[in-house]
């Protein structure tokens, strides 16, 4: 028997209200706002005025604010940074911006989650996106330099989260990876709401092999059962691939059922 989590059973829920009952509205839906704290917001803008985010926010679906951090510093340089106590290489970003920046929206409205992008946070997966998308309001603050002061992460942010092993010259990236990987599990965003319940991760198995047209290209052609009319062989077809895929692709995925 197939299974769903909360989310899945959610969207598909709501898919189906909108599809087959005319006076159901996205109104169903939450509003999610997304605010991002940063030192270089026009970095991250265009992102969100193409494809799916454009979509989400034009819908009313969702709203992403950019929060420059110079303009909460003090000090007449603009600066957000100084050397770290103890000596070292790099500079640190200093409290200061930091908190006057979250204590200024967080006197607006409660936030779910003040997010951190960091390498050494919890890794991005399609768990924790699809918990997050239920989320109503969040801050996502991008780190540069060798990072925020220790006292930022130990009394303003409730959840690191980082997008892979791996070091970039700032949060920015990261911040848009997660809201991308968020916006687009909100129900109302995609043109097909049962898209994302087949998406890799959403059952623990990766997506195995998809076609289109034509049938047959240079003679290499597509599976005869996905042009077979028969749901129920290619559904088995589909799990089965699913699971060869995982397999060979990503054993540990299969490791942690």
């Amino acid at each position: 028997m197939e299974m769903y989590n909360f989310v899945q059973i959610k969207n598909r829920l709501i898919y189906i209200l909108q599809k087959h009952c005319t006076f159901v509205t996205l109104n169903l839906c939450q509003l999610m706002r997304i605010d991002i704290i940063t030192i270089l917001p026009d970095l991250l803008r265009s992102p969100f005025e193409a494809s799916i985010m454009k979509r989400a926010i034009d819908k009313g679906l969702v709203e992403v604010h950019f929060h420059n951090l110079r303009d909460f510093t003090t000090n007449k340089q603009k600066s957000v940074d100084d050397y770290p106590f103890g000596g070292g290489a790099g500079m640190v970003m200093t409290v200061q911006p930091i908190d006057d920046c979250i204590s200024h929206l967080k006197s607006q409205r409660n936030y779910d989650e003040i997010i951190y992008m960091s390498p050494d946070g919890e890794t991005l997966n399609q768990k924790m996106a699809n918990t997050m998308s239920m989320y109503e309001n969040i801050i996502i603050l991008c780190g540069h330099y060798k990072g925020v002061d220790q006292r930022v992460r130990d009394h303003f942010i409730t959840k690191e989260i980082s997008i892979g092993d791996y070091v970039l010259s700032g949060g920015e990236l990261g911040a848009l990876v997660l809201s991308d990987a968020l916006i687009r599990l909100i129900p109302g965003v995609l043109s097909d709401e049962t898209s994302a319940l087949t998406d890799s991760f959403q059952d623990g198995l990766l997506s195995g092999p998809i076609y289109t047209r034509p049938a047959d290209y240079k003679g290499w052609k597509v599976p005869d059962v996905l042009t077979s009319g028969n749901f129920a062989k290619i559904e088995k077809w589909q799990e089965e691939k699913a699971f060869e895929h995982t397999k060979n692709r990503r054993p540990d995925l299969l490791d942690n059922e």
